[in-house]
């Protein structure tokens, strides 16, 4: 998730456990552990692309190396806190909760996360939140800030605890709630789609930005991949709006051998389209939900995660395109129409826009 809610939730991790015995203190200690996984966030800046989407969220969010830091690091924190009366048990809490806390909830996203690297394993998403989420993010914040003005004397009597403690709970409850949504839409999808006797391979859910009433489903089917929109509040029998976005699995498979190509076939679960570019093939993620924007034609879909592959060049083959985002106060204008039901301003007659392809592509609507 977003670095301000990892740094909250490390912070409350700290509270919890060290609030007594290390005060204020434990908040400071907190948030820098549960930021410590997102380091390898500087290594983008000297690997290529590819060798970037390999290593973040990779071994540093791995539970083996989780076990090794919390066996290497608990006795020199415990040395360090030893007048504040921390034993090595309750350092190694520290430093597993901590760290572990931000891999548990990064899983919570779509990103993929590397829980059991270097395994060769898949990466392990549970699609349940947002990579922004306020509502998940706020008690934590003010877990933290009410921590910052308990006076040390109180936290020996576990006012600072207390507080964290309700403000985790609430925080735990809305994840709770999410997995119930995820659930309900996804029974939603499938009835959908039963209803159209439709054929698919695989499907996935997952929440829009900041919230946890709208979500989007992705449905695999032979050659193209259906993108539909369901909120919580739809009624049972509401059909879903597909657009259907052709895969272009041949322009893939002519350089399926290359490792690039592998590697982002890959951190997407082959949840990937593909397009021919002047140099090479144009790839996009399609787990990650498109930024919309309308006018008199209809809606405009920009793909955030999408990359350029071209074989022939001599430095970095595969680049990152970045995000083209028009009007993001507008989309979520509209996606709050959309929650509340009012299809109409969310749904259109799509295209999808590549900006770097000078691509303008009409979809087609199930």
């Amino acid at each position: 998730m977003d670095s301000l809610t990892q740094l909250a939730l490390g912070a409350v991790v700290g509270e919890l456990v060290l609030g007594r015995q290390l005060g204020r203190r434990s908040i400071a200690w907190g948030a820098l552990f549960g930021t410590l996984p997102d380091l390898d966030v500087v290594f983008a800046w000297v690997l290529p692309t590819a060798g970037d989407l390999v290593l973040h969220r990779g071994i540093s969010h791995s539970i083996f190396l989780i076990g090794l830091l919390t066996w290497l690091l608990s006795k020199p924190l415990a040395n360090r806190w030893k007048k504040d009366k921390v034993t090595r048990q309750r350092a190694a809490w520290f430093i597993f909760l901590a760290w572990g806390t931000h891999v548990l909830i990064d899983v919570f996203t779509v990103y993929g996360t590397g829980v059991l690297d270097p395994l060769p394993l898949p990466r392990v998403s549970t699609d349940n939140l947002a990579i922004i989420d306020p509502i998940f993010t706020i008690p934590l914040l003010v877990a933290v800030i009410i921590g910052l003005f308990v006076k040390p004397k109180e936290w020996k009597k576990g006012k600072g605890i207390r507080a964290a403690a309700w403000c985790t709970g609430i925080s735990s409850f809305y994840v709770i709630l999410s997995i119930w949504a995820k659930f309900s839409v996804s029974r939603a999808v499938e009835a959908d789609l039963a209803r159209r006797e439709v054929t698919w391979q695989r499907k996935m859910e997952a929440p829009t930005i900041f919230n946890i009433m709208l979500w989007r489903a992705l449905v695999d089917r032979p050659g193209e991949i259906w993108v539909g929109y369901r909120s919580v509040f739809d009624p049972a029998d509401q059909p879903i709006r597909w657009t259907v976005v052709p895969k272009r699995e041949e322009v893939i498979a002519a350089h399926a051998d290359a490792r690039e190509v592998k590697i982002v076939k890959w951190f997407s679960k082959n949840w990937l389209i593909a397009r021919e570019s002047a140099d090479g093939i144009w790839l996009a993620d399609m787990r990650f939900a498109e930024m919309r924007s309308w006018d008199e034609r209809g809606v405009a879909f920009r793909y955030p995660f999408t990359w350029t592959f071209e074989p022939g060049s001599s430095k970095d083959r595969l680049r990152y395109q970045g995000r083209d985002a028009r009007d993001p106060a507008e989309m979520l204008r509209r996606m709050g129409r959309r929650i509340t039901g009012e299809n109409g301003a969310w749904e259109g007659n799509a295209r999808m826009i590549a900006p770097v392809l000078s691509l303008q592509e009409y979809l087609e609507s199930r």
